[in-house]
């Protein structure tokens, strides 16, 4: 089975043409996303046949479960299908059925290679019930407290297609016990599809600092929802503008969001290998 591997800001996914073939995509997800024994990955990618868009993608987290949305992912995602010419349009935009909608990226060309793309990630949703968080309300949730393993938090709830609990640290983003506590919180019986935690450090009006857990993944080095629902929480709390750049451990991301309608998020896009998976 051939395969490409991509990253974005360090967010880096394996994908597969699957439009001809099916196969136990979560068996071959968990295996290969290993960074020990696999190739490596926080998950693998599916390019597939769409009725409603011109190629869709299925997302598969390093776990085998399913994603529904990945901001990174869906901009290398692109450049695969362009890579694979399985794109019948131009490089101008992109329509691609995902699991949170169908959702357009635009690809951005150096020396005619696509190397960075933005992508309209649709309007934030804060409906309790749409994220879902177990909160009645019409929403937002707003520094809402929640305790892990004795530390308190309190944090703000946002969809951009799949769950995110954003919480505002006043000490160093890096210093925190990510890989402790972001267990306990992506488990939390308030969250009962999961969800993915942001930890932030407000660093200006247009820039924030974000570490991620992934739900399904754990830690990454970059997440492109991860870091739109940071900024949709920052603008709630009125402590960001309309353009904000995000740092991630792999990367910066840039954020657009005047404070309703769609959310915009650019990113670089990079490939790192191409192999074959024995079947």
């Amino acid at each position: 089975m051939r395969f490409k591997k991509y990253h974005g800001a360090g967010n880096d996914y394996v994908y597969v043409d699957a439009r001809t073939e099916e196969r136990d995509w979560p068996a071959i997800a968990v295996g290969i996303s290993d960074r020990h024994k696999g190739v490596g990955s926080d998950g693998l990618i599916l390019l597939k046949d769409s009725d409603v868009a011109e190629i869709r993608m299925q997302m598969l987290n390093a776990d085998g479960s399913e994603g529904k949305m990945c901001g990174n992912g869906i901009r290398c995602f692109v450049r695969f299908g362009l890579d694979i010419n399985a794109l019948s349009s131009g490089p101008d935009s992109v329509k691609v059925e995902t699991g949170a909608g169908v959702l357009t990226v635009t690809p951005m060309l150096a020396n005619g290679e696509m190397t960075r793309a933005s992508v309209g990630m649709g309007e934030p949703r804060l409906i309790p019930s749409e994220i879902p968080i177990a909160l009645d309300g019409p929403g937002p949730i707003i520094d809402h407290p929640l305790s892990v393993e004795g530390a308190e938090h309190d944090i703000t709830a946002v969809s951009m297609g799949n769950p995110h609990a954003v919480a505002f640290l006043d000490e160093d983003v890096d210093n925190y016990l990510l890989w402790q506590l972001g267990p306990q919180v992506e488990h939390h019986p308030l969250f009962p599809s999961r969800v993915n935690f942001e930890i932030v450090n407000v660093l200006g009006r247009d820039r924030l600092k974000v570490r991620v857990w992934e739900r399904g993944s754990g830690i990454t080095m970059a997440c492109g929802t991860g870091a739109c629902a940071a900024v949709v929480a920052a603008r709630l709390h009125g402590l960001v503008d309309d353009v904000v750049e995000v740092e991630l451990p792999g990367g910066t991301l840039s954020v657009t969001w005047s404070g309703q309608g769609e959310v915009v998020l650019e990113g670089p896009v990079e490939e790192v290998f191409e192999g074959i998976w024995p079947d």
